[in-house]
C-alpha cells in the first residue's frame, strides 16, 4: 500500500501554529489563498474568525 505524501504530511495553522495530520485537517480545517499562497486555519481559529474569514480580510487583519 502506498500512501500519498501529501496525507502524510502535517498541516500547521497559519494563526496559532497548531499541527494535525492532513488527512484530519481536510475534514474540519479552513484554506485561504493570501498572498498567492495557500494557508491553513484550525478549526477553532476558523470558528474564532468566521466573520473576518467570510469577509475574505487576510489574516494579519484579524
Amino acid at each position: 500500500m502506498t500512501t500519498d505524501p501529501a496525507e502524510a504530511s502535517p498541516v500547521t495553522c497559519a494563526f496559532c501554529g497548531r499541527a494535525a495530520p492532513a488527512a484530519q485537517a481536510a475534514l474540519t480545517w479552513t484554506t485561504a489563498k493570501e498572498g498567492g499562497r495557500l494557508r491553513h486555519f484550525c478549526d477553532r481559529c476558523s470558528r474564532e474568525h468566521l466573520r473576518s474569514i467570510e469577509a475574505k480580510l487576510d489574516s494579519e487583519w484579524w
